[in-house]
This record gives C-alpha cells, structure tokens and sequence, in this order.
C-alpha cells in the first residue's frame, strides 16, 4: 500500500512561461501586488508576498513572443492565490478593479469564496479565502459539500468601508 502524502505538503509556488517578461511582471507586481525578489537578466523574474524566496516565477526561455496556449487544451487551469481573510480578499479585488483588469468569474463554493481572472498571458488565477473549516457546509455522511453560488461583489467590497 502506497501511503498518503504529508497532511501538510503545500504547494509552494508557480513557474509560469510568459511572451513578454515586462508585461507579466508589472501584472504581478502592480495588479496583484506581489515583490519583485530577483531577475536573470531580461529572461526570468521572481515575485513574492512577504519576503519568501518567490512565489511567482515569470520566464520567457521557451515562450518569448509565443501566443498563449488554446483554450481547448491541456495544461494549467488556474494558480490559485490564497488570502488570508476576507478584508485582504477585498483588497486584492480592489486594487485588480482599479487597475481595470476585468474578473472571469466570482464564487461561493461554501468552503470559500473566490474571483477569478486571467493574466496576460491567458494564465487562469484564482484568488480566494477559505471559510474557517466549522463554517463548511457538509452532506447529512459529513462529507464537505462545495457550492457554485454566485458571491456577492458589493458585500465583498463592503469590508472596506470604514
């Protein structure tokens, strides 16, 4: 029997090929809000929220100039880009607003609620808060049960206030 992995692995961050290396790092740098932490040359940067080593990699060693991958194909879905409560939530939805960058997508899963957007370069995000695990909705056996209600913006928003 093959056992489990560790209940507290974690992915620890996304390496992403991008067409043009100035125009994703300003998308993670300024609409999402990550740190710049270090550049190869005009190949590869590495971005960050609080110091780590990176958690967004941007490279164009394969893709310089290259289209973004069909829609219709395998690969990435999404990187989701977990908050750490509701309010930081509002946060990161403000800033990508204000920057006029257009959401995909806004859910309540029950377990969490989460906006979803695209990079430009047709990369999946996701950015989202868990719900605390006794405020999960369960199935009458105690199996977590994820909704797909629609969230609601303007309450979201409304953490802001004042």
């Amino acid at each position: 029997m093959i056992d489990a992995i560790h209940p507290r692995a974690a992915i620890g961050h996304v390496h992403l090929k991008v067409a043009d290396l100035p125009r994703a790092e300003a998308f993670y740098r300024d609409v999402l809000g990550f740190e710049v932490v270090t550049r190869y040359g005009s190949e590869a940067s590495f971005l960050s929220a609080g110091g780590y080593h990176h958690h967004i990699g941007l490279n164009t060693w394969q893709s310089r100039g290259a289209p973004p991958a069909p829609q219709y194909s395998t690969g990435l879905f999404h990187v989701a880009i977990l908050m750490p409560d509701r309010r930081e939530l509002a946060r990161a939805v403000k800033r990508i607003l204000d920057h006029g960058v257009s959401l995909d997508g806004m859910s309540d899963h029950g377990v969490s609620e989460a906006v979803y957007l695209h990079d430009p370069d047709a990369n999946g995000i996701e950015i989202y808060r868990d719900r605390d695990r006794s405020e999960w909705p369960t199935e009458p056996d105690g199996s977590v049960k994820m909704t797909l209600e629609p969230l609601d913006l303007s309450d979201l928003l409304s953490e802001l206030a004042p």
